[in-house]
């Protein structure tokens, strides 16, 4: 039987991560990589990406791959996977974290546009990377695909209701897609609840005090907690965990 160490080791395995260049995501792509994984950096601003990925192997000493990629865009994720089975060959771990919510004045507001770039980042972009990535793993080594969705899915409310109904999509495109290749590939959710990143950072310091008081933690999510589920996931200690919807959200919708 092997140890918790070798089963948490990521030695040899590449990972993607979307959204990869600042908070959660960043905090996934640094944890991965310490774990020993190398590491495709992905997000919009190249300049962005760079940056995360030489401060993570720096911190690690694991290759970081920096990638432009708008993963609401068919072609762009198309691209994205081509060059990372270009540079390596291979990819073990399919992170799926890159997500937008913008804000607006009340339902009637959302415009086509908004409503559709948010659909598309949050949805059809992790739709599009999971088919193509999960059939390369199919015929592979098999492999891991973690998406990173919201507590909130599971009760949508009226300020980001888009949002909402585009990560209860990407809850439905897990539990399908963990058969379709299975048993070689697993495909698991991760639901946080409010985290502490910079989409957040401009809250008044009372709502803020509010969400945390509200939760049984009595504190805001932190990337690292976010982090650490998705090392589990990826790792051959999850190896029996598919289909699973993992709350990272300190107890706030336990009766659900």
């Amino acid at each position: 039987m092997k140890r918790t160490d070798e089963l948490l080791d990521l030695g040899g395995k590449v990972a993607l991560v979307t959204g990869g260049s600042r908070g959660i995501g960043r905090a996934v792509a640094e944890a991965l990589a310490g774990a020993g994984a190398d590491v495709v950096v992905a997000s919009r601003k190249l300049d962005s990406c760079e940056s995360a990925a030489r401060e993570i192997t720096e911190a690690t000493g694991r290759r970081a791959l920096p990638v432009a990629c708008h993963v609401g865009k068919w072609e762009e994720c198309d691209h994205l996977v081509e060059t990372v089975y270009g540079e390596f060959g291979r990819c073990d771990v399919l992170v799926n974290n890159a997500g937008m919510s913008p804000a607006y004045d009340g339902l009637a507001s959302v415009s086509e546009e908004l409503y559709d770039k948010v659909h598309a980042t949050n949805a059809r972009g992790p739709f599009r990377l999971s088919v193509l990535i999960g059939d390369r793993m199919a015929e592979g080594e098999g492999g891991s695909i973690i998406n990173i969705s919201s507590i909130g899915s599971r009760r949508p409310n009226t300020i980001d209701l888009p949002y909402g109904m585009a990560k209860a999509a990407l809850n439905a495109l897990t539990i399908g897609l963990a058969g379709a290749w299975a048993p070689k590939v697993r495909v698991n959710l991760v639901l946080p609840a409010a985290t502490e990143t910079d989409m957040n950072s401009g809250w008044p310091a009372e709502t803020k005090a509010r969400v945390a008081e509200s939760n049984p933690m009595r504190r805001l999510g932190r990337p690292e907690d976010v982090a650490s589920a998705c090392v589990f996931l990826a790792s051959d200690a999850a190896s029996y965990v598919n289909g699973a919807q993992l709350a990272v959200d300190g107890g706030l919708y336990r009766n659900l």
